[in-house]
């Protein structure tokens, strides 16, 4: 085994088959932490995917997975017309399995939750993670318990989770709340907490570093925009572009940008105030349902990552989000649910705002699938035009 749990706050050391979610000496988040040295990172023409790059994964068993990972990098021309940007590329996590980036970290997650012997895994979440987690429980075959903010989750996501066998219970309160109380569940139970406190789960999303630099013929962006929710994400991705470079692979770190929604911006306001915490949002609130969230549980490793890579973290409006998700759409064909939105409102707003190098080559990440917020999509555009069933009719409604 070439790699142990480590506390980013005390540095303490821990063995990777203690179920522990955070340090039992200081509280602090904890990180797999490999020994490069032992570490045989080839470069192969392998099609991408999670599990392409197993030498820096923390399992040891046969993986739990539906092919995850290998998700499109689209380079943005025509959206990016007037932006003054090198090159723009899009990586549409929305195209992984189950519509949305958690797959990556749950076909790791829910491997190691069989390899560490768990019976039950579950979580709390804003609608992704829980259809996730009940996708990869049901292939391994374990039962899987989620709680949701009753109300606050977008029904495509509730579908996928209720048809894949899930325990799924609403509670009255926010994902914040959510989050404390399935805590509370796994230590009182036995299950296996698969939120992104848990850091073998944040092993598997860091493999979107690993696939961009990938395909981009082992070179490094620039600059990666991402949206911001729990914090896992970016802190993650931060981790697998730190270890490339560690390794040898490649031989720079790209600057980590996050992208809040107003309503709900607490690592955006630690950046602006040079906080070394964040400070709660109690009563969040968005559009964008997949980041609505006021007490990141990643915030810590958010903010290092940010600082660290000589990033930036801004926050964009309801009506910035739907307006880059309806160009995404209408202009290069990526259907994407709000949150996943912000990466491309976030650029547009630091290129009109002069934060952006005009020979940067950046990498958005697009999270979650336009299906998987349908309602969202009814609701802020036009409606279908009802016609007669006839060719006049029809010829009108198209020409005027």
């Amino acid at each position: 085994m070439n790699y142990q749990l480590q506390c980013i706050e005390c540095r303490a050391l821990y063995d990777p088959d203690e179920i522990i979610y955070t340090c039992p000496s200081c509280g602090g988040l904890l990180e797999v932490i490999y020994d490069l040295s032992a570490i045989d990172f080839r470069k192969t023409d392998e099609c991408r995917s999670v599990w392409k790059y197993k030498a820096l994964l923390p399992v040891n068993i046969k993986p739990v997975t539906i092919r995850e990972g290998g998700t499109p990098l689209y380079h943005i021309e025509r959206l990016g017309e007037g932006m003054e940007v090198r090159e723009i590329f899009v990586k549409h996590e929305g195209l992984n399995p189950t519509g949305s980036f958690k797959d990556r970290g749950m076909t790791v997650g829910v491997t190691k939750a069989i390899e560490l012997g768990m019976k039950t895994v579950a979580c709390a979440s804003t609608g992704n993670t829980s259809a996730s987690l009940a996708t990869y429980a049901a292939k391994a075959g374990i039962p899987a318990v989620v709680l949701l903010p009753g109300g606050k989750v977008a029904l495509g996501k509730i579908a996928q989770a209720l048809i894949h066998g899930a325990k799924v219970l609403n509670i009255r309160g926010n994902f914040d709340e959510a989050l404390r109380l399935v805590r509370e569940v796994c230590d009182e139970y036995g299950f296996y907490l698969l939120n992104s406190i848990n850091p073998f789960r944040l092993e598997g999303q860091k493999t979107i570093a690993f696939e961009i630099a990938d395909e981009l013929g082992w070179e490094v962006p620039d600059r990666v925009i991402l949206p911001v929710g729990n914090a896992g994400n970016i802190s993650a991705i931060y981790k697998g572009f730190k270890e490339l470079k560690e390794l040898g692979v490649t031989d720079a770190i790209p600057k980590m940008t996050g992208i809040q929604a107003e309503g709900s911006r607490p690592v955006v306001d630690a950046i602006d105030r040079g906080l070394a915490e964040i400070v709660p949002e109690a009563n969040p609130e968005t559009i964008a349902t997949a980041i609505r969230i006021g007490d990141p549980v990643n915030a810590a490793k958010a903010l290092r990552a940010i600082r660290e890579s000589g990033g930036l973290a801004i926050s964009v409006s309801d009506d910035e989000i739907i307006s880059a998700q309806r160009d995404l759409a209408s202009v290069e064909g990526i259907g994407v649910e709000p949150a996943s939105a912000t990466s491309v409102a976030g650029l547009r707003k630091l290129v009109a705002e002069g934060l952006i190098d005009a020979d940067e080559r950046i990498v958005c990440i697009t999270t979650g699938n336009i299906l998987k917020d349908p309602t969202e999509v009814v609701d802020v555009c036009a409606k279908p035009l009802e016609v007669d069933a006839d060719i006049d009719a029809v010829r009108r409604a198209v020409f005027g």
